[in-house]
């Protein structure tokens, strides 16, 4: 590294793509960051404005999200959602020569074709589960009649989390099916769900924290799939060598794959993983932080977040040095709005925001403003409450007795979160 890079990156510019709840935890630890001196997001919601510009931006636009980053001069990109990705959003921020922390549109297809995700674990011997990928009601017929119940039927495109049944009724699992152009049904994984995140310049591969989160919308994992109702890390039950095991078995074959064929993965690869009798094996890929397990990971990462994106985008993930980590647990519950996750109430307002306690704090998802200043709901998934302590019943009660003080006309939360731990 020569003096000008030395000098660049002692001040980071940064811009944020995203609205949610995984965005503003990003933009939280960027804040954090002594090295960041300017931070954008785009188009952000009511709490990320507190610690970062806001910029009305289209995230699918390349080009519009190419003329704000030249307009802030970011020296770094960070695109949080899947959508921009798939969209090749992080394509046309490089092809600009700004550095992006985030796949180009080729990989990341990994989370936007679940067929494709399943060729690629394939051909790298990842572990994973057997499957069929069908185009018609007879051929969806035949594999879940192969696979038999539990019934595990994926939507093949963007489903932002929520395209996935698992029934053991089998007309439910068919009117899935036929409800999406192209289905991935797969045989069932049993053991406990575990999410680990995996940053990537292309060639290398550092893992952070594991952590669970909780995709059902009621207690007691009933109701149906939801983009995460909670989580929380570390996973104190875990295998003392679950991280190593995934990465050796998972992550690093997956991105030597990607990149022998001519498409290097930089970003974070989501690995949702199911622990079962025969070890770990991967349920799905995200090519992007998970939410709500982003905003556990990234409390408890005391490793500077602007400096290590910037190394992940600038392929010097190699020589940037360990990732140490705060001890310690956090739990994060989400708030969200009526009928969620079918088509939620938006434009109530929330109560209770300026209320505090010790060790929580809340990061928001669907928010804004109206016209008085309040802030209203904007999204199935409003509000996450975080709360710490020294292990994860500690965080789990400081998280609820936050969430506690807050009120929003018709809102509903899991009350089971990190429970049984």
């Amino acid at each position: 590294m020569d003096k000008d890079d030395s000098a660049r990156l002692s001040r980071v510019r940064v811009l944020v793509i995203g609205s949610g709840g995984r965005e503003h935890a990003l933009c939280r630890s960027l804040s954090l960051d002594p090295k960041v001196t300017d931070l954008h997001c785009a188009p952000g919601n009511a709490g990320i404005a507190e610690v970062a510009a806001l910029h009305t931006v289209t995230p699918t636009d390349p080009g519009a999200v190419v003329g704000l980053a030249r307009r802030v001069e970011a020296d770094l990109v960070v695109i949080g959602p899947e959508a921009p990705l798939v969209a090749g959003v992080a394509d046309a921020v490089r092809e600009a020569g700004i550095p992006c922390f985030g796949p180009s549109a080729q990989p990341a297809m990994i989370e936007g074709s679940k067929a494709f995700a399943k060729e690629i674990m394939v051909a790298a011997g990842v572990p994973t589960a057997d499957a069929r990928t069908c185009t018609t009601s007879e051929e969806a017929a035949a594999a879940l009649d192969e696979f038999g119940a539990p019934y595990v039927v994926k939507d093949d495109g963007l489903a932002a989390g929520k395209g996935v049944v698992v029934t053991s009724d089998r007309d439910e699992a068919l009117r899935h099916a036929a409800a999406c152009e192209r289905v991935v049904v797969e045989e069932f994984l049993d053991g406990p769900e575990v999410s680990l995140f995996a940053l990537c310049d292309g060639t290398t591969a550092v893992p952070l924290q594991p952590a669970q989160d909780f995709k059902r919308a009621q207690d007691g994992d009933a109701g149906p799939n939801t983009g995460g109702m909670g989580a929380y890390t570390p996973l104190p039950w875990a295998p003392a060598d679950l991280t190593e095991q995934v990465m050796r078995e998972v992550v690093l074959p997956t991105i030597n794959e990607l990149a022998r064929r001519g498409t290097p993965y930089t970003g974070v690869l989501y690995a949702g993983l199911a622990l079962t009798s025969k070890g770990p094996k991967v349920i799905e890929f995200n090519a992007r932080f998970g939410d709500p397990e982003t905003q556990v990971v990234l409390d408890r990462l005391a490793t500077p977040l602007g400096g290590l994106l910037h190394a992940c985008a600038t392929g010097a993930l190699s020589g940037h040095g360990p990732l140490t980590y705060r001890e310690g647990a956090a739990v994060t519950v989400v708030l969200a709005a009526e009928n969620y996750p079918g088509t939620p109430a938006k434009g109530d307002v929330i109560e209770g925001l300026s209320e505090e306690v010790p060790g929580a704090y809340v990061l928001h998802a669907g928010t804004t403003l109206d016209d008085q200043g309040n802030v209203i709901s904007a999204g199935g998934r409003v509000l996450n409450a975080v709360g710490t302590g020294p292990d994860v019943a500690t965080a789990r009660r400081t998280a609820y007795a936050l969430l506690d003080k807050i009120r929003m006309r018709g809102s509903h939360h899991r009350t089971d979160i990190a429970a049984s731990v």
